[in-house]
């Protein structure tokens, strides 16, 4: 399996490419031979899942209760085809799901675990700030010695 994502990272879209980061693209194991999958996200989203990651998910889905089989069948239908990374790390991303996720120039990359996600830069601080005031409404330092 491939690593734990985990880190944001502000990036440009080109021709349609956006650039994996290095500490990302490192994580990636044998097995996902260097090739993903990417299709729709949460929170208007794009979802890169390494090849072996999305076997994995896809598999695990399949064998969960009829929500989890819901969001398989969701995965799969706005999937893009399986495809290599290009050269250092580049990987093409459908206009199609660009236009949905409202991403043009800039995007923000971010590790959610198991896979890497791709945000509009607004839509991301909007959702960022949100959890921040859950996250102070929510937490005290005492939380944080647990």
């Amino acid at each position: 399996m491939s690593g734990e994502f985990l880190g944001v990272f502000e990036n440009s879209v080109h021709k349609q490419r956006v650039i994996i980061p290095a500490s990302f693209k490192k994580k990636f194991s044998e097995e996902a031979h260097h090739s993903v999958v990417i299709t729709r996200g949460v929170n208007n989203t794009i979802a890169i899942y390494p090849l072996d990651n999305w076997n994995d998910t896809l598999e695990r889905l399949k064998q969960g209760d009829e929500r989890a089989k819901s969001l398989r069948t969701y995965l799969i239908d706005f999937a893009m085809m399986e495809q290599p990374l290009e050269g250092p790390g580049r990987v093409r991303i459908h206009e199609l799901l660009l236009a949905e996720a409202g991403i043009g120039d800039k995007v923000i990359i971010k590790g959610e675990g198991h896979y890497i996600s791709l945000w509009n830069p607004e839509v991301y601080a909007k959702v960022r700030e949100s959890k921040l005031q859950t996250h102070r409404a929510t937490f005290t330092s005492e939380d944080y010695q647990l």
